[in-house]
């Protein structure tokens, strides 16, 4: 089975999570329209605090409705687009993707730029769900589960259904890190 969306997420304020859309629009260079993390310099908070030019390399945030599941399993109820995506998929390891990986929708072409750092926010959402997002592996390793984060290179609407089309980078694998 072909990776599909489940599910689109956008607000327009900073709020922890985005309410479900019908649709959502893609804007080159710029992410989601409409959404507070739009535009071609940083968007959070906490990094506009630190250099308000740094490039928006989080401009379009994706979850895998795998990891839903996984948390529900574990006592968690959460919804696609509560702890703040954009974009839920089915059936792709977003996590195993290479850095510089083109997930394509429709016309529309998102680059991904790395790893989601999720932050203690999540706690504030649902009370222990931060572990379920991030935690030490075996050997001491931070593992990060939270999601991926990309910028767009072309434009255009993402609903739900859509196919996702997967072009992976020519060269050797490269391993997301946090963004």
């Amino acid at each position: 089975m072909a990776p599909v969306v489940e599910s689109v997420s956008s607000s327009g304020e900073h709020t922890f999570s985005k309410p479900a859309r019908s649709r959502i629009r893609l804007l080159a260079g710029l992410g989601v329209e409409g959404d507070a993390h739009q535009g071609r310099t940083v968007k959070h908070r906490s990094r506009v605090a630190v250099d308000p030019s740094q490039p928006n390399l989080r401009q379009v945030h994706l979850i895998h409705a795998e990891l839903l599941e996984e948390v529900a399993l574990a006592g968690f109820s959460v919804r696609p687009g509560q702890m703040g995506e954009n974009i839920t998929t089915r059936g792709l390891d977003l996590l195993g993707l290479s850095r510089g990986t083109v997930l394509g929708f429709g016309q529309a072409r998102v680059e991904v730029t790395g790893l989601r750092n999720p932050c203690a926010q999540i706690d504030g959402f649902s009370p222990g769900l931060l572990k379920q997002t991030v935690y030490r592996d075996g050997e001491g390793a931070l593992v990060r589960r939270a999601g991926i984060m990309g910028v767009v290179l072309e434009g255009g609407v993402v609903e739900p259904g859509m196919t996702v089309g997967v072009y992976e980078p020519e060269g050797p694998h490269v391993p997301l890190e946090k963004v």
